[in-house]
């Protein structure tokens, strides 16, 4: 039948858990109603209702476009729609002020739950139950709509992994693997829960600053409508907009690794939030993400540390008590070797919501389970670029494509749902220290380190994970 779908859910689920590379998933959502929520669709079914734009410029500069450089309107979809196709109208509306030509604009993270509060109806068009996550659907999503060149800049999730639903217009994916954390130049200021940005302007990258981005491996991939990625746990996007209007639906799925990773943020938290208090507020240093409202006290921070680590050892206890119940039913006959095993996965997570670790390796299980991945014309790898192509190459993604087949055969509420992100980026988190102080001499100036230099250092995420490590191996004892 029409309506037979290439993967069961249960199998569908499988592989988002499983898999430790993006994928794009074809001819699963045809029957999806979201599929009809273009742009137009949408501003009929908002009636007159704003939402927030961010304001870019499409110039390409060496450094990221983050959020604090953007400017911002509150506007209609049909004011939106009138301004992208040129309409007199828009002359004396909210975008008045911003020629097409040389501005994009974004309604990104809306939470469909708080944009169509009184439409709860309308959250059943969205389907995730047929990944294999049941009871999932717009209520737990996200949407987004841009014009084009709207960006989102490079950055990794802390939380959960992602699957993005494209519904109008197409966007392009540069993705890059965990492995690439320390090519991309983290930073954490200013700070935002959930969301660890790259320095990077991976589509202009500045590589006599960055020479490491040399070594990144960039999986590019071009999202048409109908289709769905799947984005990894902990792996690096940039996304951008190639046609003049883009709608995608986006939902982080939960994973049980995300308790210790709440750890590893409450720890952020408390570093960023304790050293940038005490600088100079009149410093002009936009630190903070206005998502997150205010920075919050020490004692606050503390109390949130406190929850995340009981959190921790909750989930734990949870999973012991689920193994131990689970290795106490028919296993009468258990060996000496199984014993042996069962005590080592004593400590690993829940079944339902396991991760198999997202970091690239080379274990013989490892390379097992990917050529178990039914790659193929409904499962669509999205394989590394060729040294030789640029990063702002791109891999189109056709449903239908026999010669992509034929090449890839074999082959809490908390941030996570509600308060996910708006990302905002420091005016000056990529300027070098030796350019903050223009009154200095070059000599005297490039030994000047700036709060946020010792901050990059402090809370990079290789030296948060050991922290937090650390910390609970202390808690537990």
């Amino acid at each position: 039948g029409e309506d037979v779908k290439p993967f069961t859910p249960e199998k569908t689920k499988e592989i988002v858990m499983s898999l430790q590379q993006p994928a794009v998933f074809c001819n699963m959502v045809g029957d999806w109603p979201a599929l009809h929520w273009n742009a137009k669709y949408l501003s009929a079914v908002l009636d007159g209702k704003t939402i927030q734009f961010r304001l870019g410029l499409k110039t390409v500069d060496l450094v990221p476009q983050f959020e604090t450089k953007c400017n911002y309107v509150k506007a209609t979809l049909e004011e939106f729609l009138a301004w992208s196709c040129g309409q007199p109208s828009c002359l004396s509306g909210p975008f008045s002020c911003y020629e097409y030509s040389k501005y994009w604009a974004y309604a990104d993270y809306k939470y469909i739950a708080r944009i169509f509060e009184d439409k709860p109806e309308i959250f059943q068009d969205i389907r995730w139950s047929d990944f294999g996550f049941p009871g999932r659907s717009g209520k737990e999503s996200t949407l987004w709509i841009g014009s084009e060149g709207a960006n989102t800049p490079c950055h990794l999730d802390s939380y959960g992994c992602n699957l993005v639903l494209q519904v109008q217009g197409r966007k392009r994916w540069h993705l890059f693997p965990p492995g690439d954390t320390s090519f991309l130049y983290p930073t954490r200021i200013p700070y935002e829960e959930s969301s660890i940005f790259s320095k990077v302007n991976v589509a202009n990258p500045d590589l006599k600053r960055f020479p490491e981005f040399r070594n990144t491996t960039a999986h590019v991939v071009t999202l048409s409508p109908g289709q769905v990625l799947l984005v990894p746990r902990h792996w690096w996007h940039y996304v951008e907009s190639i046609d003049p209007i883009t709608v995608s639906i986006n939902s982080w799925i939960e994973l049980d690794a995300d308790h210790e990773a709440r750890v590893e943020e409450a720890i952020t938290r408390m570093l960023v939030c304790a050293i940038k208090s005490a600088e100079n507020p009149g410093a002009g240093d936009v630190w903070l993400n206005p998502t997150e409202v205010e920075a919050t006290s020490h004692e606050i921070n503390l109390q949130y540390l406190n929850k995340a680590v009981s959190a921790y050892f909750k989930c734990q206890k949870a999973s012991v008590s689920e193994q131990v119940c689970s290795s106490s039913t028919g296993t009468e006959q258990r060996t000496s070797a199984s014993r042996k095993r069962k005590k080592r996965e004593v400590g690993s997570e829940p079944e339902g919501c396991r991760l198999l670790t997202h970091e690239f390796g080379f274990s013989s299980f490892k390379a097992e389970k990917l050529q178990k991945i039914p790659f193929g014309p409904h499962l669509i790898q999205v394989l590394p670029q060729p040294q030789e192509t640029s990063s702002m190459g791109a891999v189109a993604v056709e449903s239908d494509s026999r010669d992509l087949l034929h090449e890839n055969e074999g082959g809490h509420f908390g941030k996570l749902h509600c308060t996910r992100k708006q990302l905002v980026m420091s005016n000056d988190c990529e300027t070098p220290a030796h350019q903050m102080d223009s009154d200095s001499s070059p000599n005297a100036s490039q030994t000047a380190l700036s709060t946020n230099d010792l901050l990059d250092c402090l809370v990079n995420p290789h030296v948060i994970n050991l922290v937090a490590r650390l910390l609970l191996e202390r808690t537990r004892v």
